[in-house]
């Protein structure tokens, strides 16, 4: 499979600065992702990997900086600002449906693309119904994307936990975002589960899934 080309700057950040009280969790931060390109931020524990993240996807408002998203420079967006411009993200400590199965988890990914008001989904009737068929026809095939087909109708919380890390990447790209946020994706994975987790999230920048992506890694 060929890789795409690096293409135009689609997220720049700029400048920077968090605090928590006293606490510098952040000092003057800039640096810019591409269409199609892997970025990744490194460092030990505490050094403000997933803040910086919480701050790009509007988590947490940053005292200083600003932050451009294709062409448009926000200092402070909300969380679903973020997620309707093409955001989105997985989370260091797994923020899963526990109790729903793995394709009603994968669903809750296109919960921003669903059209239909809240009454016409209850009842799954005419224009509700069919749009519900198209979205899960998408998730099927990110489902079958990750490999996780025999688990499908497998409540989350029991899986392993290499598989629930599948499930909630594959969460984040029903959204189909443009950009797509891993925050320490492979922490706590075993070796061949690490191994299985960068094949995909190398696989998804090369193929249909999201261009871009930046990542936070010990």
């Amino acid at each position: 499979m060929s890789k795409k080309k690096i293409g135009d700057v689609i997220l720049d950040v700029n400048n920077i600065s968090l605090r928590f009280g006293g606490v510098k969790a952040l000092s003057d931060i800039s640096f810019d992702v591409r269409e199609h390109e892997i970025r990744a931020i490194i460092g030990p524990n505490g050094a403000g990997k997933s803040s910086m993240l919480n701050c790009i996807n509007g988590v947490y408002k940053p005292q200083e900086g600003s932050i451009t998203f294709r062409g448009q420079t926000f200092k402070h967006m909300n969380s679903r600002q973020v997620a309707e411009l093409g955001v989105a993200r997985t989370f260091q400590n797994l923020a899963l449906f526990k109790g729903m199965s793995v394709i009603d988890n994968l669903m809750t990914g296109r919960n921003l693309r669903i059209k239909s008001n809240l009454l016409l989904q209850a009842l799954r009737w005419g224009p509700a119904e069919r749009e519900e068929s198209e979205h899960r026809e998408k998730v099927e095939r990110i489902i079958d994307f990750l490999e996780i087909q025999a688990h499908r109708k497998t409540p989350v919380g029991q899986l392993p936990y290499g598989l629930q890390k599948r499930v909630d990447l594959g969460r984040a790209l029903a959204m189909e975002p443009q950009v797509l946020l891993l925050d320490e994706p492979m922490a706590g994975m075993n070796v061949e589960e690490n191994k299985t987790c960068a094949a995909l999230c190398s696989t998804s920048t090369t193929n249909s899934a999201p261009p871009s992506c930046s990542s936070s890694t010990t």
